[in-house]
């Protein structure tokens, strides 16, 4: 009679083992199915941007991290041949996915999407401060009024040495220079800072940043603007004039850019504008543009860039559900 029980014991031991066994399969089964269905399905294809080389350094990081971190196979290609160069690349039947800028769509590209049947979406992405950059070795023209700024680049005001702005200053030639036509960054300085007056002849304008950072770099005179982030990524070769705005020079800073900051009056949204009926057709885009849309503001600061308030990038959320209800 022992030996019968000691037999039946064992069994269910046995059956109870089995059935744990058979229990945690389950739930790891289940466990693996819930992490199957939380992955993202595997994309394909490519993201063509393209557009202002001031926003090219945060396109670029953002690109870099999605393909590493998201979608291995999709090829993001970030361009920057200026905003309106770019814009006549996006503004195109077969045309690129974004166009990055650092100015708004102008009036006449609005109408040339219209003629084109194409729906565009303009992003704000980040905050950027105009830049004023001079040679290390240069140390008078460290702090400056935004007049005095202004005096170096346009053709009626007489400056052309630096004693011109103060006579305490060297009596030697300024090279100014700065970013050609095809930028956005040209057209804002132009427009918004000079107020449209006419540009001193002697302004050396370059088409690549890198160009500029190279000249004035190797030159004591020279002086060039530019955004804030390409000025960051090159600021051990470089150094920001400070702008005395009316209460004390204020250095570019993230925490001095900002709409409503003490560096406001050089401060600018830039953008990237999305071709909607692209993000409808290739998933990749508008996969790439759901994780554009959560991560700008996170990875604006590590390239120089201050985030857009709160607000708007709720609002951008919230017309990114719109755009993937409406596929």
């Amino acid at each position: 009679m022992q030996k019968k029980k000691a037999v039946w014991w064992v069994g269910m031991l046995f059956a109870a083992i089995f059935m744990a066994a058979c229990g945690n399969a389950d739930a790891n089964e289940s466990n693996q199915d819930e992490e199957q269905a939380n992955k993202p399905e595997k994309l394909e294809g490519s993201v063509v941007i393209d557009g202002s080389g001031t926003v090219y350094p945060l396109m670029a990081k953002i690109a870099e991290e999605y393909m590493i971190n998201e979608q291995e196979d999709v090829s993001v290609e970030v361009s920057r041949a200026g905003t309106g160069a770019g814009f006549k690349k996006f503004l195109t039947e077969n045309g690129t996915d974004f166009n990055d800028a650092s100015r708004p769509i102008k009036d006449e590209e609005k109408e040339e999407a219209e003629k084109l049947g194409m729906e565009v979406k303009e992003l704000k992405v980040a905050l950027d401060g105009l830049t004023f950059v001079i040679n290390k070795e240069n140390d008078w023209a460290t702090e400056m009024t935004p007049e005095q700024l202004i005096s170096i680049f346009v053709a009626d005001s007489g400056v052309t040495k630096w004693s011109d702005i103060n006579p305490e200053w060297p009596a030697e030639e300024i090279k100014p220079m700065g970013p050609n036509e095809n930028h956005g960054t040209y057209e804002f300085f132009y427009e918004k800072v000079l107020e449209e007056q006419d540009m001193s002849d002697h302004i050396n304008l370059q088409q690549e940043y890198s160009t500029l950072v190279n000249l004035v770099s190797e030159d004591k005179n020279g002086i060039a603007f530019f955004g804030y982030g390409y000025y960051v990524n090159n600021e051990d070769q470089l150094q920001a004039v400070s702008v005395d705005f009316g209460k004390g020079a204020v250095e570019p800073a993230m925490n001095t850019i900002a709409e409503d900051g003490a560096y406001a009056p050089f401060t600018r949204p830039v953008f990237t504008y999305l071709n909607v009926d692209h993000a409808k057709e290739k998933p990749q885009v508008l996969d790439f543009t759901h994780y554009l849309i959560e991560n700008m503001n996170k990875f604006a600061a590590e390239t120089g860039f201050a985030p857009i308030p709160e607000n708007e990038a709720i609002e951008n959320l919230e017309y990114l559900r719109t755009l993937q209800e409406s596929k």
